[in-house]
C-alpha cells in the first residue's frame, strides 16, 4: 500500500496501517525536498501499473483532483482498531476512520472521507464522498453532509440538520438548522458568513 501526501496527516495514516498489520511501501508527493517520512520513502513519480493507495492529504478539493486525475489507482479504507463502527454502516473506498472515533447503526460514509480522532457520528447519518469531519466532532442522528464539505475541530451538529456540499463549518461551531451549499458557518449558534 501507498499513501499520496508526505505529510503530519500521512504519517497518522501510515500509523493507522501498521495497526491493521498492512504492509506501507511508502509515499507520493510532488514535493522533491521530501525524500522520507518516518521509515518509508518518498516517491515523486506516480507509477503507471495499478497500485493500492489511500490519499494522505487533508484538503478535500486535492483529494477529488487526485482521483480525477490519476487512474491507476485501487483506493483500500482503513479503521484504526481504536474505533467503535456498527456493524450496519456501510464505508466508501478511500476513507479512513481515525483512532477514537464512534460511528453508530445505519450510517452511510462515502468515498475518501476523513472521519478523524475522537469525532462523534451518531445513527442514520449520511455523509457525501471528500468530506473531511474534524476531530472531536459531534454529529447527531440523521445528520446529512454534503460532498466536499470540512466539518472544523470540534463543531456540534444536531439532529436532522442538512448540511450542503462544499461548505465549511468553523472550529467549535454549533450547528442548529439547515445550511446551503457552498456556505462558511462560525459561532454558537453557526451563522453563515460568507456563500
Amino acid at each position: 500500500m501507498y499513501l499520496f501526501g508526505a505529510s503530519g496527516h500521512g504519517k497518522v495514516i501510515a500509523e493507522i496501517a501498521e495497526s491493521n498489520n498492512l504492509v506501507v511501501d511508502g509515499f507520493f508527493d510532488t514535493d522533491f525536498n521530501k525524500t522520507k517520512v518516518l521509515e518509508y520513502p518518498v516517491f515523486h513519480e506516480v507509477p503507471s501499473r495499478k497500485v493500492e493507495i489511500i490519499i494522505a492529504i487533508g484538503n478535500n478539493k486535492v483529494r477529488k483532483d487526485i482521483v480525477n486525475e490519476y487512474v491507476n489507482f485501487e483506493y483500500a479504507k482503513l479503521i484504526h482498531a481504536r474505533s467503535h463502527i456498527s456493524k450496519r454502516t456501510s464505508i466508501g473506498l478511500g476513507t479512513v476512520i481515525m483512532a477514537g472515533v464512534t460511528v453508530n447503526v445505519d450510517v452511510h460514509i462515502g468515498e475518501h472521507c476523513i472521519i478523524n480522532t475522537n469525532a462523534s457520528v451518531d445513527h442514520d447519518c449520511v455523509i457525501a464522498d471528500f468530506v473531511h469531519i474534524s476531530p472531536n466532532v459531534a454529529l447527531a442522528g440523521n445528520v446529512m453532509v454534503g460532498e466536499g464539505t470540512h466539518v472544523g475541530i470540534g463543531a456540534v451538529v444536531i439532529q436532522g440538520v442538512k448540511i450542503g456540499a462544499w461548505c465549511t463549518i468553523g472550529a467549535g461551531a454549533v450547528i442548529i438548522k439547515d445550511i446551503p451549499d457552498g456556505c462558511t458557518v462560525v459561532g454558537n449558534p453557526g451563522k453563515v458568513i460568507k456563500k
